[in-house]
């Protein structure tokens, strides 16, 4: 019961650290975006301010119970990938409850959250929320082709399902990482990672330059907050999963911290330069090359 009391201490720590890093990452990249558009943007700590303030408000609204559910099921998805997400490598109090196989239960959760949300928007009664649901699972089933098929090449290079153990063979260097070792499943990753992230040109859920509408104004108050608290989670966890697959792991927070924040920020400099896209366009990006090259990384591995 101590070694269990112990695990989850550690984990609960862990959580904390990685909300707060989420948090802390949020502003720097607003601050960022928003001094190359000539502005001055946001202070550091203005997200700390907004979350408590979502917290602190109650709702007036009144909508169908799945609608409510849908926050509760993406922060579900968000706070079990970081469960089973090993963080520190070789290090036991920062593996959180990674074993043998993880990966797959990894990927499930993944999706999980993006289901509960389209559960969620449509009870939510507004005539945009078919489209935004339409939109989404459209988008984020392409992107999870190749996603798969990269994995896959991964696990027969590796001849392994635990992240771990990927991570492991990693180390020892630049060379032994699998952007080096494997570049076309590599870059079949990379592709989806910007589907993954939804940063422009992918944002097409929320639609932001098209129509004022999407989870930030149909949810309020706590339920807002959840989203928010989720969304600071599941970047930093994902940026950690795709730091384990290709960039070695990490062996203690200052290279988790540095490693995760250049990974985001590859799809935030993406954001920045290009627009959004339509619909059609972004399913047809993901289909064309990133499918191609995830194809082609599981014939050459095999």
């Amino acid at each position: 019961m101590e070694n269990i009391a112990a695990k989850l201490l550690w984990t609960f720590l862990g959580l904390l650290i990685v909300l707060n890093w989420g948090m802390l990452k949020t502003s720097i990249v607003r601050k960022i975006v928003a001094r190359v558009g000539g502005r001055y943007g946001i202070r550091w700590y203005q997200p700390w301010i907004n979350l408590i303030k979502l917290y602190g408000t109650r709702g007036q609204l009144s909508h169908g119970v799945m609608f409510y559910l849908g926050p509760v099921f993406r922060i579900a998805g968000g706070v079990g990938l970081f469960l089973f997400m090993p963080l520190i490598f070789g290090d036991p109090r920062w593996s959180n409850f990674a074993f043998a196989g993880d990966l797959i239960l990894l990927l499930y959760f993944k999706f999980f959250g993006m289901l509960g949300m389209a559960l969620g928007a449509g009870e939510g009664g507004h005539p945009y929320s078919a489209i935004g649901v339409s939109r989404g699972l459209s988008q984020y089933t392409t992107v999870e082709i190749p996603f798969t098929l990269g994995i896959i090449a991964l696990a027969v290079q590796y001849d392994t399902l635990s992240l771990t153990e990927m991570v492991a063979a990693q180390q020892g260097g630049i060379a032994n990482w699998t952007i080096v070792t494997n570049p076309i499943a590599s870059a079949a990753l990379l592709f989806s990672m910007l589907g993954i992230f939804m940063h422009a040109p992918f944002d097409l859920v929320k639609a932001p330059n098209e129509i004022p509408i999407g989870p930030p104004t149909e949810y309020h108050g706590s339920y807002l907050g959840v989203l928010r608290t989720n969304a600071a989670i599941m970047h930093i966890t994902e940026a950690v999963l795709f730091m384990n697959l290709l960039f070695g792991g990490a062996n203690n927070w200052i290279e988790l911290i540095i490693k995760t924040f250049l990974i985001y920020f590859i799809t935030v400099f993406i954001g920045v330069v290009f627009p959004r896209f339509r619909i059609e366009q972004s399913v047809r990006f993901f289909l064309g090359v990133p499918l191609i090259l995830g194809i082609l990384a599981i014939i050459l591995i095999m």
